[in-house]
């Protein structure tokens, strides 16, 4: 049977309480130029090599915060990811583990991954 739905991933949305300080934040953590459009008043779209990730304040609430990782990030140096991301004051959630990944929140609570690539 054919679908007309395509194996792509076009975006991963992110419950954020603030769209300007999760803006910022994001596009720190990822060495962007944080000058974007915020649509709508509660979106941004931050450009990624595959799957955009998309902030949004318009889904949040304290029950949707995202409790386990639905990506991860890729690093070609862990310990240089893991060492950045613990001077941004993020809260790290797990040492690096097997050698390959670590987990940390954003300032909403949202868990994330990064993982050695």
């Amino acid at each position: 049977m054919n679908s007309p739905i395509l194996t792509q991933i076009g975006g991963v949305f992110i419950p954020v309480s603030d769209i300007e300080r999760s803006k910022d934040w994001y596009c720190d953590l990822l060495g962007l130029p944080s000058d974007g459009e915020i649509l709508f008043g509660h979106l941004f779209v931050i450009p990624m090599t595959g799957p955009a990730i998309v902030l949004d304040s318009r889904i949040y609430t304290s029950e949707c915060v995202l409790n386990t990782p639905l990506f991860h990030l890729n690093s070609h140096d862990i310990d240089a990811a893991y060492d950045f991301v613990r001077q941004s004051g993020a809260e790290i959630l797990t040492d690096i583990e097997h050698d390959h990944w670590f987990n940390f929140k954003d300032p909403d609570g949202n868990v994330l991954m990064v993982c050695r690539s």
